[in-house]
This record gives C-alpha cells, structure tokens and sequence, in this order.
C-alpha cells in the first residue's frame, strides 16, 4: 500500500500541493509543528503501516525538522519493512541502505534542522526589533479582565475546567493560564 504523509505547521495552511500528482491510497495530514514527533497523525501512520507498504512524503522537513527525529522515524519505519520515500529529494530509504543513503539522510536532516534554527532566530530579532519599535504588544488577551475574574471564581467554586473551557471558547490550557496567573490588584 502506497500511504502518504503530509504535514503543515498551522490549520490555515494549504496541504494540497505536498503530494499533488502522488499516487497514494491513503493519505494521513497533521497540522501541527514538526519540531517534534508527538502528532496525532503521524502516530496514527505508524500504527496503521506494515511490512511492504511504502510513505511517501513531500521533504524530509515535512516528516521532522531534527534530524534526531528524522533518522529515529525512518529507522522505525524502515524496520517494520516499510520503504520511505521523499518526493522532492528523489530519496528512498528501505533499511538496507548504502552508507551514501544514511549520508544523504543524515546531511539533508541537518540542513532542516538549521533551517528552523534560522526561522527561530529570524522571529526573535524580528520580535525585538518591533518591541523596540514600540510596536510589538504581543497576543491580545483571550478574556477581558472580567471574563478572566468570573472564570477564576467559577473554577474555585469547582465547576469543571473543560467544560469552563467551552463555555469560554478557549482551550483548556488557557483555562489553567488564567488560574496560574496572579490579577493585578485595581
């Protein structure tokens, strides 16, 4: 079975061009960061795939952005008998792979690695820069200083936090931000 996996970092990205043209029977997308291996989807591919299928993927970047992660999850694949193929770099790996494979793997990891590295560091000095500028204010509240005030007194009272969550329209770790920050005294 050919299965594909694609991956966007945010829910407004567009996964169709990853694997546009790609036969596939199956397709598993996440939109989640690829700094790490922790996603639904992927997990989900792992479980679902044995010994003869083959995942395609768009870019090494597009499986892991570490290349701990990227070997780790080729060689976990490549163990259960699954062939591993990356589109854009016309790589494919299968477990028995010449050292110029596990060269290649590891190089091309590398330069995705650094790549995140970079975008980091670009989003931190252009974070500074703006906060220099006096422009940089950061993510607006989610509650007014009074929804965050009802919010604290109903999670005291008891009331559940997911279903406090809901109500709010935000998402239970922001329920338990708004607990863990202190009010500022008017």
């Amino acid at each position: 079975m050919r299965v594909g996996y694609v991956r966007v970092s945010s829910v407004d990205q567009n996964t169709v061009r990853q694997l546009d043209g790609v036969s596939v029977e199956r397709v598993f997308t996440d939109k989640a960061s690829g700094k790490d291996a922790a996603r639904p989807k992927l997990e989900e591919l792992i479980a679902f795939v044995r010994e003869g299928d083959t995942v395609l993927v768009h870019s090494m970047d597009r499986l892991a952005r570490n290349l701990d992660d990227l070997r780790r999850l080729v060689r976990m694949l490549t163990g259960k008998g699954v062939k591993v193929e990356f589109v854009k770099e016309s790589l494919a790996f299968t477990g028995e792979d010449s050292p110029m494979a596990t060269l290649l793997l590891s190089a091309m990891g590398a330069f995705a690695e650094f790549e995140r590295a970079l975008i980091l560091e670009r989003q931190r000095e252009g974070i500074a820069a703006a906060k220099a500028r006096g422009v940089y204010t950061g993510r607006r509240p989610a509650l007014t200083d009074e929804r965050a005030r009802e919010l604290r007194e109903r999670a005291a009272a008891g009331e559940r936090k997911s279903a406090l969550a809901k109500e709010f329209g935000i998402s239970r770790e922001t329920v338990y931000s708004y607990l863990r920050t202190v009010p500022v005294p008017e």
